[in-house]
């Protein structure tokens, strides 16, 4: 397998560090393109030293000089760049070979769209690429994934039960969740969690977002809506089960009545590496499993009542449109405003289920409607009461 040049945007959120563990565990097979971050100027920093990409970019641009200055002079050949649209246009213009895409929410979305159009290969963790500009994408994935490839362990794990079924047509993905932290609490004691509760997930450790996505269950909702458009089923073809110990990652049952799974410990890097080398394999230093061990494997049907964001995410995909888009814009600026302790914890479908109400855009689905949908759903997400 040759060097792969890869494009890493997030690189410091937990998605980004990983990768670039594995870049570093593997200099010989994997080089860093360029990165980009956020705010992060202190982590960037210590990144752009470690790796000497030929190109960094800091999107909030009021850190440009922060930046510049705990950088000092050690990685004199990167070019130092600032701002959102210097991120999208790296992924247009930059030479690299696989793009993995680690944003947070719809500002992944054009990154995605560059680099697709570009010829280039995505490697996409960013959720909401799919959720909100499916109907865009699906140009790329139906005639089978050969460029958009998932990083999600769920979505990973549904790709690996594929390979070697080609022609065989699926019965039903079942997308596993551990069910988060509130999987058994009593439902009158929901409006009390606070979100230091909320971010201690059983068995992940995910950035401060996915983490609160996990509780709500609306990040299986974003997995099943990223599940229609990457493998082209209808919607009652694609289920959730809570699976508590997250060891089967995802199955696939065939028109046979045959279940193939995916099996692994709880370690992102597994489906980051598959992403990066797909469709081949290099070694990863990770625990294997222990069967002599390993002593039961559960099961539990989801309750709508405990976790509302999953339905809501169901009728979203159901209705089609603008739908998705606003529920994931209303959701992130639900989640940003239950951490901000603005809105307690039920609040957050709440809002969610309002913006579906009420933000309706009568025109097609583009790339320019969908950014004013997204506008105005975060607009009202913002404003509402609840």
């Amino acid at each position: 397998m040759s060097s792969i040049n890869v494009l890493l945007l997030g690189s410091t959120g937990s998605i980004g560090t990983q990768t670039l563990d594995i870049i570093r565990d593997n200099p010989d097979r994997f080089t860093v393109a360029g990165l980009t971050a956020n705010s992060n100027c202190t982590l960037l920093a210590e990144q752009i030293a470690a790796f000497r990409p030929p190109v960094a970019v800091i999107a909030n641009e009021d850190k440009r000089e922060e930046l510049l200055q705990k950088l000092g002079n050690r990685a004199p050949e990167t070019k130092i760049l600032a701002g959102y649209d210097e991120v999208v246009n790296l992924c247009r213009d930059h030479a690299y070979d696989v793009l993995l895409n680690a944003l947070v929410g719809f500002a992944g979305f054009m990154p995605t769209v560059e680099a697709l159009e570009s010829g280039r290969k995505v490697a996409l963790a960013n959720k909401e690429s799919l959720v909100v500009g499916g109907e865009l994408l699906q140009r790329y994935t139906r005639k089978g994934i050969s460029r958009l490839i998932p990083v999600d362990s769920e979505h990973s794990a549904i790709l690996q039960c594929l390979i070697g079924e080609e022609g065989n047509p699926v019965e039903k993905l079942l997308i596993t969740a551990s069910g988060g932290p509130f999987r058994t609490l009593p439902l009158d004691q929901m409006a009390s969690i606070t979100p230091e509760r909320a971010l201690k997930h059983p068995n992940w450790a995910m950035g401060a977002k996915i983490t609160i996505d996990s509780a709500t269950m609306m990040n299986k909702g974003l997995e099943i809506i990223e599940a229609y458009w990457l493998y082209h089923l209808p919607i009652n073809q694609i289920e959730a089960v809570i699976h508590p110990q997250s060891i089967i990652h995802s199955m696939v049952t065939f028109q046979d009545g045959s279940t193939k799974a995916q099996l692994g410990y709880p370690d992102m890097k597994v489906p980051i590496q598959y992403a990066l080398t797909w469709p081949g394999r290099i070694p990863l230093d990770t625990p294997r499993m222990d069967f002599s061990t390993l002593r039961e494997l559960t099961f539990e049907e989801v309750s709508f009542e405990r976790h509302p964001c999953l339905k809501l995410a169901l009728d979203a995909i159901e209705t089609g449109g603008f739908a998705p888009a606003v529920l994931n814009a209303a959701n992130e600026i639900a989640v940003y405003r239950f951490l901000n302790r603005e809105i307690p914890y039920i609040g957050i479908p709440k809002i969610v289920s309002e913006a579906l109400e009420q933000i309706q855009p009568n025109t097609e689905v583009s790339l320019e409607s969908l950014k004013t949908a997204d506008a105005e759903t975060r607009i009202f997400a913002g404003e509402v009461k609840v």
